[in-house]
């Protein structure tokens, strides 16, 4: 290929990418074209510290309509209003051929549900915790995909992340302090549970990117997505007031707008030269928290959260090590087998 030719699949795995949710692009986006052009770390930063005060103001108005509405709602309306954005999208791809065919329909089916699942929980969780505790436990997705990768994608971990996942989880008990009020609350559990989800979601894109394209994924995340969050939030409606219905809209245009400055960072910056901007998303949560809610987070929940943020950043870079190495040692193979 000229190297002053655009490539084209290139640019449409990266247009696919921006429309998808971040578990998604963070897994996909650097499974992009090899021939990608140089990191560009300041630029990904920027559009990470964007993503970060978007999502911020995506969970303060999700806390606040937890007021009137149950999360259930929310999760259905944040799903309805994404799919609504990306339907011009996925009726112009799944013209082309191939459109939105999937090889694996179960795995895609349980990755849409898993995902919604995470969805709920997490915002089960906003609305019932603290806003920079509810942020703080959701950075524990890190902590569960070490184990996760090893038993169900047989990756080999080292004691040095072991030992990084197991100082992260103590990081979660000084935040919930056992006999204090949060230990066994719903909300924590559910902010947990989320993180695991998420995490799982992850092993499941992961596995699925492998068979389909990322416009599949998107389709099936929105189809599935919505018919799920649709059936729990039928059992417990409650008509939104105009307000509401205002909010709920402005809320999922925010959590899309969001989603793409994650991706669009992630897609052309390296994971551990940026991974600590997407943190300041725990002062954004705190300072909004403070705010809108008067609630100020006291010393143990920031030691906790400094513990769990430290943890999770050191695998992230204790990973993008391993990867180099492995990819400089299959480098030096392939150039000893190139005949002379």
């Amino acid at each position: 290929m000229n190297a002053k030719t655009p490539d084209v699949n290139s640019q449409n795995k990266r247009g696919e990418l921006n429309q998808l949710d971040p578990v998604t692009a963070d897994s996909l986006a650097r499974k992009s074209d090899t021939a990608k052009p140089p990191p560009d770390n300041v630029r990904a930063a920027l559009w990470l510290l964007a993503s970060g005060v978007l999502f911020t103001l995506t969970s303060v108005m999700v806390k606040q309509l937890g007021d009137g509405l149950d999360p259930f709602q929310i999760t259905l309306f944040r799903l309805l209003v994404s799919l609504v954005l990306i339907a011009p999208f996925l009726i112009r791809a799944g013209r082309q051929a191939g459109g939105i065919h999937t090889s694996v329909p179960g795995l895609q089916v349980l990755r849409g549900i898993v995902g919604t699942s995470a969805m709920m929980l997490g915002f089960y969780a906003i609305v019932n915790l603290p806003l920079a505790e509810a942020q703080a436990i959701s950075f524990t997705r890190t902590l569960f995909l070490v184990p996760l990768a090893a038993f169900l994608l047989s990756e080999a971990v080292g004691v040095r992340r072991w030992v990084a996942v197991l100082i992260g989880f103590v990081g979660v008990l000084i935040i919930l302090r056992p006999g204090s009020g949060l230990t066994f609350s719903l909300g924590a559990l559910a902010g947990l549970g989320h993180a695991f989800l998420v995490a799982v979601a992850t092993i499941l894109v992961s596995i699925v990117s492998r068979h389909d394209r990322p416009v599949t994924l998107m389709f099936y995340t929105g189809l599935v997505g919505t018919l799920f969050a649709a059936i729990p939030a039928i059992l417990v409606w409650t008509n939104p007031t105009l307000e509401e219905y205002g909010m709920l809209f402005l809320m999922g245009i925010f959590a899309a707008a969001a989603h793409n400055c994650f991706i669009r960072a992630y897609a052309i910056g390296e994971a551990s030269a940026i991974a600590p901007f997407d943190y300041i998303r725990l002062v954004l949560a705190g300072v909004a928290g403070y705010l809108v809610f008067d609630t100020i987070p006291d010393r143990y929940s920031w030691l906790g959260a400094g513990v769990i943020i430290s943890s999770a950043f050191y695998i992230i870079r204790r990973e993008a090590q391993i990867a180099k190495t492995r990819t400089i040692k299959t480098q030096t193979i392939g150039s000893k087998n190139e005949p002379s």
